[in-house]
């Protein structure tokens, strides 16, 4: 995995932890009543999904690095989900939704990535 050295090195990490900046920004402009409701749902969604790169970072086997990579990927749909809903509930425009979704397709497409280099790594070093 080359020079990576903490968590934070890793491009995944590095986007997924804008993208939580991004929802931060986005649902601080939705309605009062929704703050511990669907705000805090996001934001505790969004959030989940560099905090599983990064403690999953530090995990030793194999089965315990892709259980953090897995919890991120769930966290990710479930954005997904609130954006929709966030959509339907005109809380957010289309053009903010489609930037938002597009970076969840980003985020995700690095996600997979990730998890095919843990994997060749893992298998890389097993066989030394």
């Amino acid at each position: 995995m080359g020079n990576i050295i903490s968590f934070r090195d890793l491009i995944v990490w590095q986007k997924s932890h804008e993208f939580v900046l991004e929802i931060y920004r986005i649902s601080s402009a939705f309605p009062k009543e929704e703050t511990y409701a669907l705000t805090s749902q996001l934001r505790r969604a969004a959030v989940s999904i560099p905090a599983n790169i990064a403690e999953g970072f530090t995990k030793k086997t194999l089965p315990n690095k892709l259980n953090y990579i897995s919890h991120s990927e769930g966290s990710l749909q479930e954005v997904k989900y609130y954006l929709i809903l966030a959509k339907d509930l005109n809380y957010i425009n289309n053009i903010t939704f489609e930037s938002a979704i597009n970076s969840c397709e980003e985020i995700g497409k690095l996600l997979n990535g990730y998890i095919k280099t843990i994997r060749n790594y893992h298998q890389k070093n097993k066989t030394k």
